[in-house]
């Protein structure tokens, strides 16, 4: 069941953004495949890029399969997104301009390196879980097994985006 709420879709965009790196999985054959990736967030366009390498197979990946999943965590404060959606890549060069930022140096010299390329996600959908916490989960977790309950853990939704 996907929840349409608008503030549901709000916050699964707010998370991705407060959290900034996801897991990008692609399909190689029968396999799937996971790297982390620095997400660049345009909610206007409804859309998330990221600069990648030609050189590297998910280039190749996403041309056979372009669904994909986003896996964004924040293990230290129990925050997590994920998302599906559709991938392409593509050359646009002012685009890579506008997206490179000093942590792609690590990788390329500049944005006019030729194996620069953006990886354009349109989501499709998204389920997000937002916990208060890990200790005041924790806490919720023991009481609710001397209460033979179920601990409340904060909000989890589906949502269209």
């Amino acid at each position: 069941m996907v929840n349409d709420n608008t503030g549901d879709v709000d916050r699964a965009w707010d998370l991705m953004k407060k959290i900034g790196f996801a897991m990008l999985v692609t399909r190689d054959g029968d396999k799937l495949r996971a790297r982390p990736m620095s997400a660049f967030l345009d909610r206007d366009a409804n859309t998330i890029f990221f600069l990648t390498d030609a050189r590297r197979h998910k280039d190749e990946e996403i041309a056979r399969h372009p669904s994909v999943n986003l896996s964004f965590a924040d293990a230290s404060s129990q925050k997590y997104v994920s998302l599906t959606g559709s991938a392409v890549v593509s050359n646009d060069r002012a685009k890579i301009k506008q997206l490179f930022s000093t942590p792609a140096k690590a990788w390329w010299d500049s944005a006019e390196d030729p194996n620069i390329r953006v990886l354009k996600i349109t989501p499709d959908d998204a389920e997000f879980w937002d916990s208060p916490g890990t200790v005041i989960s924790y806490v919720k977790m023991a009481a609710a097994a001397v209460t033979n309950t179920r601990p409340d853990l904060g909000e989890n939704r589906k949502v269209s985006l």
